[in-house]
């Protein structure tokens, strides 16, 4: 393992030695791969976009998020910066190093979207996004070449058995109406977090975002039944609208309980309450203000 670290610094040294140069572009590249843009892109697909796609996507992405903690966790691998004092870090981060999150996601998300767009052009966005975000981490120091093989790898193998089961899943679901749907939402989070509790705050932003969402979706497939459809001024007045909402949820929840005792549960509160937000609370909104048609 040891040799494989060593080639991987190289690697690492041979991109730095462009810096300070491309610094710009690689931390811009990298931002796509943070929270802040996916909390972002997420609320907008499902508000703005394609409710079914939105959805989707965000349970994929969760479920991804969380896989990758697990593995990180297991593999506790260090991070470039971290074992060589040569690397120089120019960006943050934490946690351990193996599997890439930023290349798992980079896979899972523009992935699933180039699969569902099925365009050339969305192909080459993806495509290109899902290069060089993964090579923005090795320049910034942040990881070694075989982190991206490991979020390539776990990404693809995601990726491709959700898109075989997803479909069948949903009908399922779809089937047994809302009492299941809402049980399905609660139960699963629920017990990812049980099994694998070490992984800390990050396990929990994942399955209680996921249980928000899920449970958030059920009763808007209920009861709300928003269209994300409509006038792109009304789709963009959405947008704003929930995301100022969305913001001050996720912030203003952080000042007010963070620091609560015990903080594990008022970390899962906070975040319940967002994706709460996201899968019912936005689109009650916008229903009611007639910022969204119903289907």
């Amino acid at each position: 393992m040891e040799s494989l670290l060593d080639y991987g610094i190289r690697a690492v040294l041979w991109f730095q030695q462009f810096s300070p140069q491309l610094d710009v572009p690689f931390k811009i590249l990298t931002l796509l791969g943070q929270t802040f843009f996916f909390l972002l892109l997420m609320p907008f697909l499902y508000w703005c976009l394609d409710r079914s796609m939105g959805l989707r996507l965000t349970i994929l992405f969760l479920l991804s998020a969380y896989l990758n903690t697990v593995a990180k966790v297991l593999a506790g691998q260090p991070r470039p910066f971290q074992y060589d004092a040569r690397v120089k870090q120019l960006f943050s981060a934490g946690g351990g190093g193996f599997p890439s999150g930023h290349t798992q996601s980079a896979v899972i998300v523009w992935g699933f979207l180039g699969a569902q767009y099925r365009n050339i052009w969305m192909w080459g966005i993806a495509l290109l996004l899902i290069v060089f975000i993964p090579l923005s981490r090795i320049y910034l120091g942040v990881h070694f070449p075989t982190d991206l093989l490991g979020g390539y790898v776990l990404g693809a193998l995601l990726l491709v058995l959700y898109l075989q089961l997803e479909e069948r899943v949903g009908a399922w679901l779809e089937k047994k109406g809302f009492v299941w749907q809402m049980g399905v939402a609660v139960v699963i989070p629920f017990l990812l977090l049980l099994v694998f509790p070490q992984g800390g705050k990050h396990i929990i932003d994942a399955c209680a975002t996921l249980m928000g969402v899920g449970a958030g979706a059920a009763l808007e497939q209920k009861w709300i039944r928003f269209d994300s459809g409509g006038l792109w001024w009304k789709r963009l007045s959405r947008f704003l609208v929930g995301g100022l909402v969305l913001f001050a949820l996720w912030w203003g929840l952080r000042i007010l309980i963070g620091g609560l005792e015990p903080q594990g549960f008022y970390r899962f509160t906070r975040y319940l309450l967002t994706g709460l937000w996201v899968g019912a609370g936005g689109p009650w909104i916008f229903v009611r203000t007639g910022l969204a048609d119903k289907r």
